[in-house]
C-alpha cells in the first residue's frame, strides 16, 4: 500500500511535476521522462521506482507540454464514417493497438456524415499538432481535409486521393474478393446470383459493384441472371434488397451482399420467410466483422482484414515522415480473400 507524506498529499492536492517525481524516485527528471515515454533504455529496477513514485504523487505526464519540448506530439488522429457498422470500431481498435506499439496516441472523431462535425474534428487535430491522419472513411472527404493539407500534415486515404504532397492512398482490392465470392458460388451451380450494393456514387462502392459485374461475365452469367439493388450498407438496406431480390421471377438462388451488415439483414428475411441459408438461398457478405462468424448460419464472408488495413495506414504514414515529400509515391495496396462458412450452398441441396 502506498504511504501518503506530507509531500505526496501536497503533490496531489497541487498537482505533481517531473521534478517531484524524480526526487521521489532518486532518479533525474530525463530518467523519469523516458519511463513515461515507453524508452527501453531505463534498467528495470530504476522504472519501477519511478512508476511508484508516480502512483504516490498522482503525476499525470503532461503531453501537450511533452511536444513542446520534444517538438513532436505523439499523437496520430484517425477519421472514420460512423461507430453503428462494427467495421469500424474493430478498425479503430486495429489502428490503437498498431499506434501503440510505436508509442503514439490515437484521437478518433466520427463524421457520421455530418461536415460540421468532421470540421470541428480536424480542427481538434491541428490544435494537438498531430504526426499524421488516417482517413478511414471509405468516402471522398477531400473536402474536410483542407486544413490538414495547408497545415502539410501527412494524410492516408483509402481509394481516393487527398491531392496533396504529403498523402498516400490504400487501394483496397475489391476484384480479388469478390471474384472469389463469385467463383465459389459458380462452382456450387448458381446460375442466377444478386448484388445488393452500397450507396452510389462512391468510389468504393462502385468498384464493388464494377468488381461484380466483371466477375459474373466471367463465368458466362447475362445481365438478367445477375440482378442490382442499390441500398444503405445497414441492416435495413440488407433487408430491403432481400424483399426485392424475392420479388423478382425468377428470384436468385444466391445474393453476394457489399457490406456484412446488409448480409445479416438479407438472413433475418429469409428466416422470418422460412427460405432456407444455404439449402434454398445462398448469402456472402463483405468485410468479415467479428459478428459475421456468430450469426445463424456462420456467414460467408469477403474479409478485408482491419489489422491489414490499420498496419498499412500505419506503414503510409511512416513513409510521408521519411521519404522526399517530392517524391512519386505508388498507392499501398490492400488484399481481400474470400471465408467460407456455412451459409453458402448448392442451390436446393
Amino acid at each position: 500500500m502506498a504511504t501518503h507524506t506530507p509531500e505526496s498529499r501536497k503533490a496531489r492536492g497541487s498537482g505533481a511535476d517531473i521534478i517531484q517525481v524524480a526526487r521521489r524516485a532518486g532518479v533525474s527528471p530525463a530518467t523519469v521522462s523516458r519511463v513515461t515515454n515507453g524508452r527501453s533504455t531505463v534498467a528495470r529496477h530504476l522504472a519501477k521506482r519511478v512508476w511508484q513514485a508516480i502512483e504516490e504523487l498522482g503525476y499525470t505526464p503532461n503531453p501537450q507540454a511533452r511536444a513542446l519540448v520534444s517538438g513532436r506530439s505523439r499523437v496520430l488522429g484517425l477519421l472514420i464514417s460512423e461507430i453503428t457498422n462494427p467495421f469500424f470500431p474493430e478498425l479503430m481498435q486495429s489502428f490503437e493497438d498498431v499506434a501503440g506499439e510505436h508509442d503514439f496516441e490515437v484521437m478518433i472523431g466520427s463524421t457520421n456524415y455530418n461536415r460540421e462535425r468532421a470540421r470541428i474534428f480536424i480542427r481538434r487535430l491541428v490544435q494537438r499538432r498531430v504526426e499524421g491522419v488516417a482517413v478511414m472513411t471509405f468516402r471522398a472527404e477531400s473536402h474536410f481535409l483542407d486544413e490538414l493539407i495547408a497545415e502539410n500534415i501527412p494524410l492516408v486515404t483509402i481509394d481516393v486521393s487527398a491531392n496533396a504532397a504529403r498523402s498516400l492512398v490504400l487501394e483496397v482490392d475489391y476484384a480479388q474478393g469478390i471474384d472469389e465470392a463469385v467463383q465459389h458460388l459458380a462452382r456450387l451451380g448458381h446460375r442466377r446470383i444478386g448484388f445488393a450494393s452500397g450507396p452510389m456514387p462512391h468510389l468504393t462502392n462502385l468498384r464493388r459493384k464494377d468488381a461484380f459485374l466483371r466477375s459474373v461475365k466471367q463465368i458466362g452469367l447475362a445481365e438478367q441472371d445477375a440482378p442490382l439493388f442499390v441500398g444503405d450498407h445497414t441492416f435495413e438496406g440488407g433487408t430491403q434488397a432481400a424483399l426485392h431480390f424475392l420479388g423478382l421471377d425468377p428470384h436468385p438462388t444466391a445474393i453476394v451482399c457489399s457490406n456484412d451488415m446488409m448480409a445479416v439483414g438479407v438472413l433475418r428475411v429469409m428466416a422470418e420467410r422460412g427460405i432456407r441459408v444455404p439449402q434454398e438461398m445462398s448469402v456472402i457478405g463483405f468485410d468479415d466483422i467479428h459478428l459475421a462468424e456468430f450469426v445463424n448460419p456462420p456467414l460467408t464472408t469477403v474479409r478485408m482484414s482491419r489489422q491489414d488495413l490499420a498496419r498499412a495506414a500505419y506503414k503510409g504514414l511512416e513513409q510521408l515522415w521519411t521519404e522526399n515529400p517530392a517524391g512519386t509515391r505508388g498507392p499501398i495496396r490492400v488484399a481481400t480473400s474470400l471465408v467460407v462458412r456455412q451459409s453458402t450452398d448448392s442451390p436446393g441441396a
